[in-house]
């Protein structure tokens, strides 16, 4: 297939990937006042949608591998682009992230995450925040879940790195759970910058959990060494080839 070809199904895929969100959250918007749980069966469905439309209109089949974590997690992933946001919190049952609370006020999107129970913090508050996000679970006034964070702190491109941020180690600490770190390759298919989708199988692995109570300069090392081994397998699976000299 011609890459002008290939350019116009990612275009249309794109145009009809945001619509379908706008579509879905006007459709939920009065049941998610009437329990909170819809807003979580909306993002989800928007989720299973994208992927669904990936796979014919672009041609980008999308796997998830590993044991899927069901209980009150920490989940430390790879980030290459949108679509392993899409993916990991589609994949998780009550998937939660750490976001700046500015978030909040964005149209939809910022209630939605709410809703879902997403934990909007201040600059340099973070661990306030979860603290009280632990207090409402214990107390009963809110389910456990899986709290979502990329340990780089942005998308990274396949075959560049950017190094693991410490927040990472301090959370790790502050929930006293066991981390689930996921790699990925999906970057090579989906960039985190421009509109060509490439097809191919992108894929998200949850691999195996990292205990509670590790020291953090020993627990950040662990974490880094799994992922950046898994996401270079991944991506190698893909067919990407990693420049000499990159690390």
């Amino acid at each position: 297939m011609g890459y002008a070809v290939q350019m116009a199904r990612s275009l249309v895929f794109i145009g009809q990937m945001y619509l379908a969100m706008l579509v879905l959250a006007i459709v939920f918007t009065p049941m998610v006042f009437v329990h909170r749980r819809y807003a979580l069966i909306a993002c989800h469905t928007y989720c299973r949608w994208v992927r669904w439309t990936a796979g014919w209109m672009v041609g980008l089949r999308t796997e998830v591998r590993g044991r899927v974590p069901d209980g009150a997690v920490l989940v430390a992933a790879k980030h290459q682009s949108f679509l392993d946001i899409l993916m990991i919190f589609g994949a998780l049952p009550r998937p939660r992230f750490i976001m700046k609370k500015q978030l909040v006020w964005a149209p939809i999107l910022g209630w939605y995450a709410l809703k879902v129970g997403c934990i909007p913090v201040d600059r340099g508050k973070r661990g306030a925040a979860v603290r009280e996000m632990l207090a409402r679970v214990e107390a009963g006034s809110e389910a456990p879940g899986q709290i979502i964070i990329y340990p780089q702190g942005t998308r990274v491109a396949p075959g560049a790195h950017l190094p693991y941020k410490v927040g990472t180690a301090v959370l790790y600490q502050e929930l006293g759970q066991d981390c689930v770190p996921v790699a990925t390759n999906v970057g090579v298919f989906w960039p985190r910058h421009g509109l060509y989708r490439k097809p191919g199988l992108a894929v998200v692995e949850f691999l195996d959990p990292i205990p509670a109570g590790r020291a953090p300069r020993a627990f950040m090392a662990d974490l880094e060494r799994v992922i950046e081994a898994n996401s270079d397998r991944l991506m190698a699976e893909a067919g990407f080839v990693k420049e000499r000299g990159a690390t």
